[in-house]
């Protein structure tokens, strides 16, 4: 019996016998890290079941009732019968990438192109082709960093995943082009999606990687992902998750980063719809002068929950670490934020710091922020902070006073508020797509559709106020 509740839920008894009917074909794996994986994630799903509010870190984000929803688990493999632009359209002008994608849980290109070498070295393609292609990868780093730790969600995505997204770049290498994944789900049955994701950065490497979920009907969905990624020496990674899924889907995404002396990581996380989407980031600074930079931005309203939960642990001297999440509440929307810093003994000289800012449009939106220190070493500077209010009657009154009306002066400031988060892209034309969608969310008129979002931005069309700016 799990320890989830006293009765089995349909979505555990799914799991199980989904992994029990099909681990001859789907689940079948030719190498053994990741056999001995699945074997020991289903046997720790039976276990611990799946996670509920009675967990401490569960207590604000409650999937019971989805639990109890019927799902077809793993049977998604789609025909590679159109080109990815036929199917989902995406968009960034100015920015030049790399494009993949996972359909429905799975890599989804000819069978000849599963992975691939790109001029650069850098190898890139399906978790299951690298399994074949390159197992002393898969032997060095497949869940290395990925533990369940009592995470019923994160035992059956290790049981159960289809497959998922590998990078590998070499020593020495700087990718010029951003490496791009569309994750995408396109079913007209309840689906539950259970990917794995490896990415390592060899020494002095650097890329840019743009991971964007998205929906292409109303469809429920459940959707879980697992990640490792390894920095080593001096390695540099900007990661950009996007996330812009219909209402009636629910989104679980656990990353696991280590990183080594020198290593830089920037995190910018962007929600912009979604019916429950939990981000949970664990980051270990293991060698010095590493450096972890993690953002986030939430735009919610109707019902939907977002929940993040971000722990930064300093293992090591001279690393600096930074948090900041903001976000705009309107509506019945709820949020989490739950940041964990954690400096070990021997980590002096520390820098940590953390911040989380809310807006609440409404009495009966609602945010949990819980930001939290735990320090062993002496000479550190930490700090922690959370806010939580509403927009500025004052500021509010200043622009009205220059004839600004008041739903465009609601909007301006909450779109500088999160200029802030916003502001941390790197690459311009990124930079400028994601102004636009913010624009386009805050006035309501963003949702999922038979586009990627990205494309909602046109040089022909562009988003603007209908307001005259230099009156302010």
């Amino acid at each position: 019996m799990s320890l989830s509740n006293n009765m089995n839920y349909p979505l555990e008894l799914s799991l199980t016998k989904s992994y029990e009917e099909n681990r001859g074909n789907i689940y079948t794996s030719p190498h053994p890290s990741i056999s001995l994986a699945r074997k020991n994630g289903i046997e720790d799903f039976k276990k611990i079941g799946l996670p509920t509010t009675k967990l401490e870190k569960w207590r604000t984000t409650n999937l019971s009732d989805l639990y109890k929803k019927e799902f077809t688990i793993g049977d998604n493999k789609p025909v590679f019968n159109k080109e990815i632009n036929e199917i989902f359209h995406c968009n960034v002008h100015g920015f030049n990438t790399n494009v993949f994608a996972l359909l429905n849980g799975w890599y989804y290109s000819p069978e000849e192109e599963q992975i691939q070498e790109l001029d650069n070295g850098i190898i890139v393609g399906s978790i299951n082709a690298a399994q074949k292609k390159y197992p002393e990868l898969i032997d060095k780093y497949f869940n290395s960093l990925a533990k369940t730790d009592g995470n019923g969600l994160n035992a059956a995505n290790a049981a159960l995943f289809t497959d998922g997204f590998f990078i590998h770049v070499p020593d020495n290498v700087v990718s010029e082009k951003a490496i791009q994944l569309i994750k995408m789900v396109n079913r007209e049955n309840n689906t539950m999606i259970n990917t794995r994701n490896l990415i390592v950065l060899g020494k002095n490497s650097k890329l840019s990687f743009l991971h964007c979920d998205d929906s292409i009907n109303q469809q429920p969905g459940f959707l879980t992902t697992n990640t490792e990624i390894f920095l080593h020496e001096n390695a540099s990674l900007d990661l950009y998750k996007l996330q812009n899924l219909n209402n009636n889907t629910t989104l679980v995404n656990s990353s696991c980063v280590q990183q080594k002396s020198g290593s830089d990581l920037k995190i910018n996380v962007l929600t912009f719809n979604g019916g429950v989407i939990r981000n949970e980031f664990i980051v270990d600074l293991i060698g010095e002068n590493a450096n972890a930079d993690i953002s986030g931005m939430y735009l919610m309203d109707d019902n939907q929950h977002v929940d993040n939960q971000i722990k930064v642990i300093h293992s090591a001297p001279n690393c600096t670490s930074s948090e900041l999440f903001k976000g705009v509440l309107d509506d019945n929307a709820s949020g989490v934020f739950n940041g964990y810093i954690y400096v070990a003994r021997d980590a002096q000289k520390t820098l940590a710091f953390q911040r989380n800012a809310n807006i609440l449009m409404k009495s009966t939106a609602s945010i949990d922020t819980m930001p939290f220190l735990e320090i062993y070493a002496d000479d550190v500077k930490c700090s922690h902070g959370a806010t939580v209010g509403q927009l500025d009657n004052d500021a509010l009154f200043y622009l009205m006073q220059r004839g600004i009306s008041e739903s465009n002066a609601k909007l301006l400031l909450m779109y500088a508020f999160v200029t802030e988060v916003t502001n941390k892209i790197t690459i311009q034309p990124l930079q400028d797509s994601i102004d636009d969608m913010v624009k386009k969310r805050l006035r309501g008129d963003l949702s999922i559709c038979e586009k990627c979002v990205l494309h909602c931005s046109t040089p022909d069309i562009p988003v603007e106020f209908e307001i005259d700016m230099s009156k302010i």
